[in-house]
């Protein structure tokens, strides 16, 4: 696993990227090849080669784009062949008419639909037949990485589970390491003799890294001089909020220490960054309010229609650094929600919201008047969702570490909304601050575009949470 512009990107999904870019070279080559050989003419296959270049170049790059929007590459997630195969399907539908146009504006062949109907049929075959048989049985065996758990406790136990859980493909747990921090829990693994030097172990198990899964560090519950001398050796050796966030994407709080976020990389800001992001926020804002008005206008015509209330609703949240603003979203609740004037959690079945309101929330329509507040420089495209003043004042009480998320602007979407399912409690609010933590930590304009490529797989899927 390797990191560029602050995002950890796996072996295993490397990999599996260029394997697909090639299987897509591959099959809308062998698709020209067929349609060549199926249609009589003048022209030889020099021809059709010098008329498919660029289309070709401009399909495997919009398929791997998609691919990855759409949630294939998930690390934390085991795709079924039928669900690589359903959103590879849904990724080819979308690449098809900007392909099919591009080929029939700037070429001259006439044929691109054609080819294009052999390439979903050759791509499919060699999805089936390279990417989710051979790969998996060959080269992504041979990419798990051996972790040693250096700890006995609860933390061991939870990160144990967490890898054999949903990281079993990435990492193989060799085993435990005992320390002295009488925290002991039964352990889904081989526990190695603390008489026996942790480096020897490393030696002897292959350890690829080493894991320290202990809360307390202090007191000499750590061997440190033998983890010193297996980091000699060359082997990495993480603390678990370190490695929680490349596992996860979220930094999380029963192990995380304010002298982890003192020291540690990450929370860069600056004027260049600032800069970047409103432009990017302004460019992204300004082209998805003129391609989306039509939709825009629809939903608010449906509103109208079904109980002639108000189409919009304002609802003032916590922004930057604390300060409050009137958050823009399109009604989806019945005008008399809260007429009580008592604040509420909005949850998963809520009776209060109409039945427009149900699709618009489910699409995620509801939230496109808040392009108006990214306009405005009140909210950014990208960021931790704004919570209502009620709400933020219960949070920082009960939960460490929450104000930090109000050091950056609040976004339509967020790393919360495309990693996690929908909730709404104090205990939900504290595993979104973990990814929200992980945002402001390594925010940057790629993990913005990135997370908006993971916002589309949210819509089309239903996946993910508000």
């Amino acid at each position: 696993m390797f990191k560029i512009f602050n995002i950890y990107i796996p072996a295993k999904m490397t990999l599996e990227l260029l394997v697909d870019m090639a299987i897509s070279m591959l099959s809308f080559g062998f698709a020209t090849f067929t349609v060549y050989l199926l249609t009589p003419g003048s022209h030889d296959f020099a021809y059709w080669v010098k008329q498919s270049t660029y289309p070709l170049m401009l399909y495997v790059g919009l398929t791997a784009l998609l691919y990855t929007a759409l949630g294939i590459y998930r690390i934390e997630a085991e795709n079924t062949l039928r669900d690589l195969l359903g959103r590879a399907s849904v990724a080819f539908a979308l690449a098809f008419f900007p392909v099919y146009w591009f080929t029939l504006m700037f070429t001259e062949a006439d044929s691109s639909f054609r080819v294009l109907a052999f390439t979903y049929l050759y791509q499919m075959g060699a999805l089936i037949l390279f990417r989710f048989i051979m790969l998996r049985q060959s080269a992504l065996s041979r990419m798990t990485r051996r972790i040693l758990i250096v700890g006995n406790g609860r933390e061991a136990q939870s990160l144990s589970r967490q890898i054999q859980d949903h990281h079993h493909s990435a990492y193989t747990v060799v085993g435990f390491y005992p320390t002295e921090s009488g925290d002991q829990v039964q352990l889904n693994g081989q526990v190695f003799d603390g008489s026996i030097p942790l480096e020897h172990v490393v030696l002897e198990e292959r350890v690829d890294e080493i894991i320290i899964a202990v809360r307390e560090h202090r007191g000499g519950v750590l061997p440190i001089r033998q983890l010193l001398e297996a980091r000699i050796l060359g082997t990495p050796v993480h603390n678990l909020p370190t490695f929680y966030e490349r596992l996860k994407g979220e930094v999380p709080l029963e192990s995380m220490k304010a002298s982890w976020l003192i020291y540690g990389g990450g929370f860069t800001q600056g004027h260049i960054r600032a800069l970047a992001k409103r432009l990017f926020d302004l460019f992204s804002a300004s082209v998805l309010l003129l391609t989306l008005w039509p939709i825009m206008l629809l939903a608010a015509l449906a509103i109208k229609i079904e109980d002639r209330g108000p189409v919009f609703f304002q609802q003032e949240r916590v922004g930057l650094f604390g300060k409050t603003f009137k958050c823009m979203k399109f009604r989806s609740m019945r005008t008399d929600a809260e007429k009580d004037g008592v604040a509420r959690w909005a949850s998963t079945n809520d009776n209060r919201i109409t039945r427009v309101g149900a699709f618009i929330r489910k699409t995620r329509i509801d939230e496109l008047p808040q392009l108006i507040n990214v306009l405005r420089g009140e909210m950014s495209m990208v960021g931790p969702r704004p919570e209502r003043p009620t709400f933020v004042d219960m949070l920082e009480r009960d939960i460490p570490f929450y104000a930090i998320r109000h050091s950056v602007k609040p976004g339509v979407t967020g790393w919360a909304q495309v990693r996690y399912a929908y909730g709404a409690s104090v205990e939900d609010s504290k595993r979104k601050l973990q990814f929200d933590l992980y945002y402001v930590k390594n925010n940057s304009v790629f993990l913005d575009f990135f997370i908006l490529f993971e916002t589309v797989r949210v819509v089309i899927f239903g996946e993910g949470a508000r």
